[in-house]
């Protein structure tokens, strides 16, 4: 019988969330939203050129270019992957309509918070540790208000600060940098909780420890080859010890 992968409260001063497929089961929701927009822009571009329409891979696809990445950045990964220039009116465009897709699916079916990651934040948080919760979606406050996790975080970096501050989508780690700026912590005392691969490799390069992996996808050996510290199915596997100690109190005058 394998041990639980332990995360211990006492040796970190913060850990940094990704939002979507970490704590709200959105990932799933972006992935069927790309698949609408990239499938009905896939199939009109094959029937002008007179070539098989492949469909995208809301998988594979999804998970090597598009997933944990701002939307424009994902448009223009998959095409160039397709062999297709990313112009920056198509990019816009299909950015534009993806986020259209995604906001009607979460207004029409809600969005569920993953219970693990309510009852692990809750716990960091009765151990004196700071919790931030980032993405690269410009709709963050939005999902976390929709999961009603609003009020659970001291921080939250999304898409919206990160354009207006110029921060460059993961995997450079500048989301999770200003996270921990804001938080008032070192990159080396904070943990990341990640489950794309260019999210953990955005933890990994920032300097964070540990990095988490939530692999929901059976691809734990790419999150580890990405530079994850610990990868877990799911956060409830995570053994939750030690308390953050007290910060001393000023030296009497």
């Amino acid at each position: 019988m394998t041990s639980r992968p332990v995360l211990d409260a006492g040796r970190i001063a913060a850990v940094i969330f990704d939002t979507d497929g970490v704590l709200t089961d959105t990932a799933v929701i972006h992935a069927a939203a790309w698949k609408e927009v990239f499938d009905a822009f896939l199939g009109e571009r094959a029937r002008r050129h007179g070539e098989p329409f492949r469909p995208f891979d809301a998988d594979a696809e999804y998970l090597l270019h598009v997933d944990g990445k701002p939307r424009a950045d994902g448009v223009r990964d998959l095409l160039r992957s397709r062999g297709i220039s990313p112009e920056t009116n198509v990019v816009a465009a299909l950015a534009s309509r993806k986020d259209a897709a995604f906001l009607a699916a979460i207004h029409r079916y809600g969005v569920a918070p993953f219970p693990a990651a309510v009852a692990l934040v809750t716990g960091l948080r009765r151990r004196g540790v700071r919790v931030a919760a980032v993405s690269a979606s410009r709709n963050c406050a939005e999902v976390l208000r929709a999961a009603g996790m609003a009020d659970l975080f001291d921080v939250r970096v999304g898409g919206v600060e990160a354009a207006r501050l110029g921060l460059p989508g993961k995997p450079d780690p500048a989301l999770f940098l200003e996270a921990a700026w804001r938080l008032g912590v070192e990159p080396g005392e904070a943990a990341v909780v990640e489950d794309s691969l260019a999210g953990v490799r955005a933890g990994r390069r920032g300097g964070f420890e540990p990095v988490i992996g939530v692999d929901r996808r059976g691809r734990g050996e790419a999150l580890r080859a990405a530079g994850a510290d610990i990868v877990v199915g799911d956060l409830a596997e995570l053994h939750l010890i030690g308390h953050r100690a007290a910060p001393e109190p000023p030296a009497a005058s």
